[in-house]
């Protein structure tokens, strides 16, 4: 049994949104990500940090997860910025299961054990410039709520690793209450999607401040979910 992680697969079969537009890694995309799941074994657990649907309501997303569900490997999801069908959780579950859909869980204010370790996280935050203090005060303090719940809720596991959408550094900005919630929890591992094209030459990678920083965007792996453990 295996951990592996991927942001952004963006899928949009059940409506008129495909990446392919862009050309480049992303055309064909959908089939690269089918092809990149190929390695996964049916006990193994994947981590989907967010944006994995264009749909607008659940309905409209049937398609994407039943893509999903077919893939091999048990699939934890985040929030991203771009999933707009998202709703609550008792919702969400409900729909899974009316429609079949049995190998999908939520990560959303929860942690999910796997092995030894804790896989915890939340959709974050970027502190972008252009947007308003208080927007940024109130979204920063909401995910920060929500990191401090999933990783509250490991308990005493031996490892907490942390997903998000977001990054919590990017260039020179950092989102320094998330970043001060994964140090009081002893997190030293945390991965990441959000970033696109161009952006992907300014992206942190590796160890700062005691945490090793993992970007897998789905164009930025080759639509091939990284092993984690």
């Amino acid at each position: 049994m295996s951990l592996y992680a991927i942001g952004d697969l963006h899928l949009s079969l059940g409506v008129n949104k495909p990446m392919d537009v862009f050309g480049g890694g992303w055309t064909n995309y959908v089939e690269k990500i089918k092809k990149g799941f190929e390695m996964l074994k049916p006990d193994d657990v994947c981590v989907l940090c967010g944006d994995t649907s264009w749909a607008m309501s659940l309905e409209e997303s049937l398609e994407d997860f039943k893509f999903i569900n077919n893939l091999p490997g048990r699939k934890l999801l985040i929030k991203g910025n771009h999933d707009y069908w998202w709703t609550t959780a008792s919702k969400m579950k409900a729909f899974f299961g009316e429609n079949g859909i049995g190998s999908i869980d939520i990560l959303h204010n929860n942690c999910q054990l796997y092995e030894e370790a804790a896989i915890c996280g939340t959709r974050g935050w970027l502190l972008e410039g252009e947007v308003k203090p208080e927007h940024n005060a109130k979204i920063t303090a909401r995910e920060t709520m929500r990191l401090r719940a999933s990783l509250a809720a490991a308990g005493k596991a031996e490892k907490k690793l942390c997903f998000f959408h977001y990054p919590p550094r990017f260039k020179d900005l950092v989102c320094r209450d998330i970043v001060d919630v994964m140090d009081e929890f002893s997190v030293k591992d945390c991965w990441y999607g959000h970033i696109h094209g161009s952006g992907h030459s300014f992206a942190v990678q590796g160890e700062f401040e005691g945490v090793a920083y993992n970007m897998i965007s789905a164009d930025y792996i080759n639509f091939t979910p990284q092993k984690v453990l």
